[in-house]
């Protein structure tokens, strides 16, 4: 590396995101840009480890160890350090065609296995990967490269989020003509109406990469649900092959007493709805505007409720979680390379803090009841404690505490739970076989159904996941898609 003694003079540094009370009145990105020769500081804390974990991509305990595309992690960080940019964002592109998504959205597995990370801070791996292409962007080094030339082949790609994306552009790369079919209004799946506008900016971020993709000779067609607006025969009558990149889209609920009052409604409801709102420039349909709100759900979409209730304006917001509150430092059963399961405090977080002057998290507590006024419109939450014990099977279960039961004001309740697998329309309508979660059935790595000529990859293969897995399926379904229509491919 550049600098061999980097990780021991400079202590890991990021810049400062933009104040909270400041960032809740828009929808703007909240993180600030780093300064260069900051960048080139932090770059120089990459040890030349010799066998880096950051970019293994593997699984330890069901979470993954490591990026699972493989960036080149150590050999941009040098470039960086180094001063040379252009080539930092050459080596990103090899392995990544989204840096500007992922070095946004995803949680980077591979800084919780830094080595560095062993006896200190991580080096600051997604601070440096996004800002290498926004750097591209701003100096135009990124242009449209359309193949040179085309292999008469078309293929079909069903679903434009993460993996719809990645597949799309491979295998525009490899030089089929490739057509993705997208339901909804835009394209962009999970990234456009998924992701709230101040973690992914959809105009300058989603959107110019789409246009690119498009410059490069990607076919979108928008508001077409196959299965539908479009019929199965004449899916696999007109193209070579398809790709199934449905994601995982059937959101889990919560069957308790109330729940057909109004006012309760899935996370997506409310988080598609306003980002579509936002674009199209009117209110949003779901207000939290002067309500209390109760967000069910602990994860990254519970906390992006949070975080756009406050910027509608929440009289109060609460975020109610099963689980217990995860310690502040890795226990001894959660070793390094594991993906630390550590206290994170979120931009939600942060900013319902600064607003309320509390964190709005509620560990070991569920839901037991809705309840509703004489309109039938939700009024409070009735919360009770959870200890997890084990039940008869050996499996720990939340058990209610006695006595623990409380009653809270309500008026807006979103339900962050997590999905159970893909809606059915399409799998069924294709007789797919499906595993015991009712996922696509397609082996990793070959992505192949029981249906000749139909691939599946991304969530409605593996299930609910992360972004940059669904990056890494849909560039492995393009490869062995290519592989299917060429006899051979010499897609990455």
């Amino acid at each position: 590396m550049g600098k061999p003694t980097g990780f021991l003079e400079y202590s890991r540094e990021l810049p400062l995101d933009r104040p909270a009370l400041e960032r809740v009145k828009d929808w703007n990105e909240f993180h600030n840009p780093t300064d260069p020769k900051a960048l080139a500081t932090q770059a120089s804390r990459c040890m030349d480890c010799g066998t880096p974990w950051c970019h293994t991509g593997v699984l330890f305990a069901g979470m993954a160890s490591g990026c699972p595309i493989h960036n080149l992690i150590p050999e941009w960080n040098d470039l960086i350090y180094r001063g040379l940019w252009r080539e930092a964002l050459e080596r990103l592109h090899k392995t990544n065609n989204f840096p500007d998504f992922t070095g946004r959205v995803c949680p980077a597995p591979c800084e919780g296995a830094c080595t560095v990370g062993l006896n200190g801070d991580p080096v600051t791996i997604k601070n440096i990967e996004v800002s290498i292409i926004d750097k591209g962007w701003e100096e135009g080094w990124v242009t449209p490269r359309p193949p040179e030339k085309r292999t008469g082949k078309k293929v079909a790609v069903v679903g434009s989020g993460p993996a719809g994306l990645s597949a799309a552009a491979q295998l525009n790369q490899a030089g089929h003509s490739v057509t993705v079919f997208e339901r909804a209004d835009r394209p962009g799946g999970l990234l456009m109406y998924g992701i709230p506008n101040m973690k992914l900016d959809k105009k300058n971020v989603v959107l110019r990469r789409i246009e690119l993709l498009k410059a490069e000779g990607v076919t979108f067609v928008t508001g077409t649900e196959i299965g539908k607006d479009l019929s199965i025969e004449k899916l696999k009558a007109d193209f070579d092959a398809v790709a199934l990149c449905l994601g995982a889209t059937h959101a889990r609920d919560l069957k308790l007493e109330g729940r057909e009052l109004k006012g309760i409604h899935l996370a997506m409801e409310f988080l598609g709805s306003n980002t579509k709102a936002l674009l199209d420039g009117c209110p949003a349909p779901i207000s939290a505007e002067g309500k209390h709100v109760i967000v069910i759900g602990g994860g990254d979409t519970g906390t992006d409720c949070v975080g756009t209730s406050i910027r509608h304006g929440a009289a109060s917001v609460t975020q109610v979680e099963i689980m217990p509150k995860p310690p502040l430092e890795r226990a001894a059963s959660n070793p390094w390379p594991e993906w630390p399961k550590v206290l994170k405090t979120d931009y939600g977080q942060e900013e319902a803090d600064a607003k309320f002057g509390a964190d709005p998290r509620i560990f070991l507590t569920t839901a037991k009841r809705f309840i509703g006024d004489e309109q039938g419109n939700v009024k409070e939450v009735h919360l009770v404690q959870v200890e997890w014990k084990k039940n008869d099977k050996g499996q720990f279960i939340p058990q209610d505490v006695p006595g623990t039961e409380k009653v809270v004001p309500a008026e807006l309740v979103l339900l962050a739970l997590g999905f159970l697998g893909p809606e059915a329309t399409v799998p069924d309508a294709l007789k797919l076989e499906r595993d015991p979660r009712s996922n696509i059935k397609a082996e990793h790595e070959k992505y192949v159904t029981n249906v000749p000529g139909v691939f599946a990859a991304g969530d409605c293969r593996r299930g609910q996941s992360l972004v940059v897995w669904a990056f890494n399926e849909g560039r492995g379904v393009a490869r062995e898609i290519d592989r299917y229509l060429m006899g051979a491919t010499d897609l990455p």
